[in-house]
C-alpha cells in the first residue's frame, strides 16, 4: 500500500479504537454533576463506567464469531448504530439505573470498533508489521485521554453533561463515514464459519487452546487492566481529595496521558533490536518497582498532589511497552480465527477492566490507597504470569517456526 493509504487506515483503525476510551474518558469530570443532577453518589455514577467496561467485554464475544462470519464492515456498521443510539439514551437518562443501561447498552454497540480494529490489523498488515501497528495504533488511543477529559470538563461546564454524550454519538457518526468510504474490507465473509452456539465455543475452544494466545492475553490482560484502577479512581481522588475543579481535573488528566502517548513511540525505537518478549518484561520489571514505590509511598503519606501527579506520570510511562507487543504476540498465530482471537483478547482485558474498576470502588476509603494499591498489584500479577507462561509460549514459537504448527 502507499504512504498515504497506509496513513489513512492507520487513523481509521485508530478512530475506532478510540471509541470507547472517549466513552471511558470524556465523562469523568461530571460525575459529580451527573451525582447531583440524578439525585446519587459519585460511587453509584462509578456503576456506570463499570457497567460499560462489563458491556464491551461481553459484547466482544459476540462480535469475534460475527466479524468472522460475515466479514469486518457489517457488524461494525450494526455495532456503531447502537453506540450512537445509546449515546443518545445516555444523554436524556433521568434515573442511574436508566445511565447504568444505557451505558452498558453504549459498550455492547461500541466494542464493535475495538474487535473489528484489532482484527482488520491482522488482516491487512504482515505479521512482522503488526507490533509496530499496534503501537500506532496505542499512539492514537493514548492521544484520547489527553483531549477527552478536559474537553468533557468544558462541556460539562458550559453545557452540562448531557452534551458530553451528545458529542459522542457525532463523533462515532463521522467515523462510520470514514468506514464506509475509505476503510479496505478486510478479510472477506466466510460462508463455512457456523454461528451455531456449539461451533462458536468450538472456535473460542481452539484459540484458547494455543499456548502463546493463553500466555500473552493473560498477560497483556491483566497488565493493562492498571489504567483502568487509575480511571475509576482518580475522579474521586483529584476532586473529592484534593479538590481540583472539573476543567483542573481534565489538564490533570491530559498531562498524565502524555506518559502513554510517550512510550509506544519508545516502544518503536526499541523494537528494531529487542523482541517483543523481551520489551514486556522490561516493561512490566519497571512498572512493578515504581508502582511498589507509589503504593508504599500513599501509604506513608509522603505525597501531596503534585508529587502524587509525577509518581502517576511515571508509572504510565511502562504502560505503552505492555500492550501492543502483547497484542501483537497473542494474535501472530492465527489467520482464518484473527476475529475469534482478537474478541477473546479483548473481552478478557475489559472484563478484568471492569473488575479492577469495581474493586478500586469497593475498597473505596477517601485515600488514593485502593487506586494505587489496585494499579500495582496488576503489574506484579502480570510479571507473574509473563514468567510462569513463557517457556510453553517459546516452545510454541519454536514448533511455528519449524513448520509442525497448522495455520489457524
Amino acid at each position: 500500500m502507499t504512504r498515504k493509504q497506509y496513513f489513512l487506515i492507520i487513523l481509521i483503525l485508530g478512530s475506532l479504537s478510540t471509541i470507547s476510551p472517549f466513552s471511558i474518558d470524556m465523562y469523568l469530570p461530571g460525575f459529580p454533576a451527573i451525582a447531583e443532577d440524578l439525585q446519587t453518589t459519585i460511587s453509584t455514577v462509578q456503576l456506570s463506567l463499570t457497567a460499560y467496561l462489563i458491556g464491551i467485554s461481553a459484547g466482544q464475544l459476540l462480535y469475534g464469531p460475527l466479524l468472522d462470519r460475515f466479514g469486518r464492515k457489517y457488524p461494525l456498521y450494526v455495532g456503531l448504530g447502537v453506540y450512537i443510539l445509546a449515546s443518545i439514551g445516555c444523554a436524556i437518562s433521568t434515573s442511574p439505573d436508566m445511565l447504568i443501561a444505557m451505558r452498558f447498552l453504549q459498550a455492547v454497540g461500541g466494542c464493535a470498533g475495538m474487535v473489528a480494529a484489532q482484527a482488520l490489523v491482522r488482516d491487512l498488515f504482515p505479521v512482522t508489521e503488526t507490533a509496530k501497528v499496534f503501537s500506532w495504533l496505542i499512539l492514537v488511543i493514548a492521544v484520547s485521554p489527553m483531549i477527552a477529559p478536559t474537553v468533557g470538563g468544558y462541556m460539562t461546564a458550559a453545557f452540562g453533561w448531557h452534551s458530553v454524550f451528545l458529542a459522542l454519538g457525532g463523533i462515532t457518526l463521522l467515523i462510520l463515514t470514514g468506514i464506509f468510504f475509505a476503510l479496505p474490507e478486510g478479510k472477506q465473509p466466510d460462508s463455512s464459519m457456523s454461528l451455531k452456539p456449539r461451533a462458536v465455543l468450538g472456535n473460542f475452544l481452539t484459540v484458547l487452546r494455543n499456548p502463546q494466545f493463553l500466555v500473552y492475553t493473560l498477560v497483556g490482560g491483566i497488565a493493562s487492566a492498571a489504567p483502568f484502577a487509575y480511571i475509576s479512581g482518580s475522579p474521586d481522588v483529584f476532586m473529592n481529595i484534593y479538590k481540583v475543579s472539573e476543567q483542573e481535573y481534565g489538564w490533570i488528566f491530559a498531562i498524565l496521558s502524555v506518559a502513554m502517548i510517550g512510550s509506544p513511540q519508545f516502544n518503536h525505537i526499541l523494537l528494531r533490536k529487542l523482541r517483543s518478549e523481551q520489551i514486556i518484561r522490561m516493561g512490566l520489571l519497571y512498572q512493578t518497582v515504581v508502582g511498589t514505590l507509589m503504593a508504599v509511598g500513599v501509604y506513608a503519606g509522603w505525597y501531596d498532589k503534585l508529587a502524587l501527579i509525577i509518581v502517576l506520570f511515571l508509572f504510565l510511562l511502562g504502560q505503552g511497552l505492555t500492550a501492543p507487543n502483547a497484542s501483537a504476540l497473542s494474535l501472530a498465530p492465527f489467520s482464518r480465527f484473527a476475529g475469534s482471537a482478537s474478541a477473546l483478547g479483548g473481552s478478557f482485558r475489559m472484563g478484568i477492566g471492569a473488575l479492577v474498576s469495581g474493586a478500586v470502588s469497593l475498597l473505596h476509603n477517601g485515600t488514593a490507597l485502593p487506586m494505587v494499591t489496585v494499579m500495582t498489584s496488576c503489574t506484579v500479577l502480570g510479571i507473574l504470569i509473563y514468567f510462569l507462561g513463557q517457556q510453553s509460549a517459546k516452545e510454541y514459537r519454536k514448533a511455528e517456526l519449524a513448520g509442525a504448527v497448522p495455520e489457524l
